[in-house]
Order: structure tokens, then sequence, then C-alpha cells
């Protein structure tokens, strides 16, 4: 596995597209309570994208103002954006989960938040640093307390989907769950890096749950034929 601008720009623009689709299935198949979770790969996706320009600033390529706006960027969105957002949009797309499942999940939605907000301030009171490391970004930030703050970011964005009740989501929090296990074992130095970027590619599953049929609601209007 390589990583380079070039890669990033190129995983980037794919899974940004994916994003668009799935919000657009989602809207045409009459389900707005999926368009958080189906803004994801969009998200990911972006955030490939602002790290081709992290690179272009590790290798000399970019004046140091743009890169570290980008560096910035992109740590606001893997910090402590992705913690809330995945399980936000789990939360809201579970209206057919039983009422155990609701309850597990807004309490992972609540750890996001204890999560995000001391990440937010990490990242708005520290300079976000970057070193490449054969092929991978080490990121520096200053988080207090990195290991307690990373049990509990990935209990809430892996943790979410496998309680979901739902089959893709919890094939995608398989995905992102082995592989952070992998990413840590083999990029200790770039694990945030090289795992968001897996989890980008993991979100093209989402295309799929975004226009999948949902089971019989009482009070769930039908869907608008696509």
């Amino acid at each position: 596995m390589c990583w380079s601008a070039r890669a990033d720009l190129v995983v980037g623009g794919a899974v940004t597209a994916v994003g668009v689709l799935g919000l657009v299935r989602a809207h045409r198949a009459g389900r707005p309570e999926r368009l958080p979770l189906a803004a994801l790969p969009l998200v990911l996706g972006a955030h490939q994208l602002i790290e081709a320009a992290v690179w272009l600033g590790a290798d000399g390529d970019l004046p140091a103002a743009p890169a570290g706006w980008a560096r910035t960027a992109w740590a606001v969105i893997a910090l402590p954006l992705l913690p809330l957002l995945v399980p936000l949009g789990v939360r809201c797309a579970a209206l057919d989960a039983s009422r155990s499942r609701r309850r597990v999940l807004t309490a992972l939605v609540l750890l996001g938040l204890l999560v995000a907000v001391p990440l937010a301030h990490a990242v708005a009171t520290h300079p976000v640093g970057v070193t490449a490391h054969a092929h991978t970004l080490e990121y520096r930030i200053g988080v207090p307390h990195p290991a307690l703050l990373l049990a509990g970011y990935l209990l809430a964005t892996v943790g979410a989907p496998l309680v979901s009740g739902d089959r893709l989501l919890r094939r995608l929090g398989l995905l992102t769950g082995v592989g952070a296990v992998v990413c840590a074992l083999l990029w200790r130095l770039a694990f945030i890096s090289t795992w968001c970027a897996l989890a980008a590619l993991a979100s093209v599953l989402l295309l799929r749950w975004t226009s999948s049929p949902a089971p019989a609601h009482p009070h769930r209007p039908p869907p608008r034929p696509v």
C-alpha cells in the first residue's frame, strides 16, 4: 500500500463521487433519515482530497500558509467530526431498530460528543504538525489522554454500525474495526491517517445501503419511485 498526493486525489475523487450519488439515492428513495450517514463518503472523500494538499505541503510543493490550513482542516474532520457524525448518522437512520438498540446508539452519540469536545479543543489550541514516514503521514496535534480518547473514538465510530442491527452497516463496522487493528499494527506512527483512508474506501458500502428498502413501518410514508 502506497499513499501519496496522487493516491489521495484518486481515492478522494472516487469516494466523493460515491458520496454525492449516495445522497441522491437516499433522497430519491424517500429516506431523509439516512442522509446524515449517507454523507459520510462525501466527507471522507473530501478528507482524502485535503490530505493530498497536506502531502504537497510535506513535500515542499505548497506554500506554508495553505499547507497549514490543509493540516488543520484534515485534523478537524479526522478528530472531532467523525466520532460525532458516525454514531449520530447511525442513530438517525435507526427508525426501525428496537428500543434497546436505539438506547445504545444514543449512548454512543453522547460518547462521540464527549470525545469530540477535547479533540476539538486540541485542534483549536495546538498547531497541527505532520511528518512523512515511508509513504504515510504522521500527524502531531497534542491530544490529551490519547489512549483514553482513542478508545472512546473507536467505540463510537466502529461500535455504532456494529450495534445498528442493519446487515450492511454491521459489515461497515466490521471492516473499519478490523482495519483499525491492521493499521495500528502496520502503521503505528501513521495510524490515524491510514485508518481514515481505509474507512473512506470501506464507506463505499454505504452506496448500496442508501437505496436499500426499509422494513414496513406503520408511520413511514411509502418511498417515492426512483
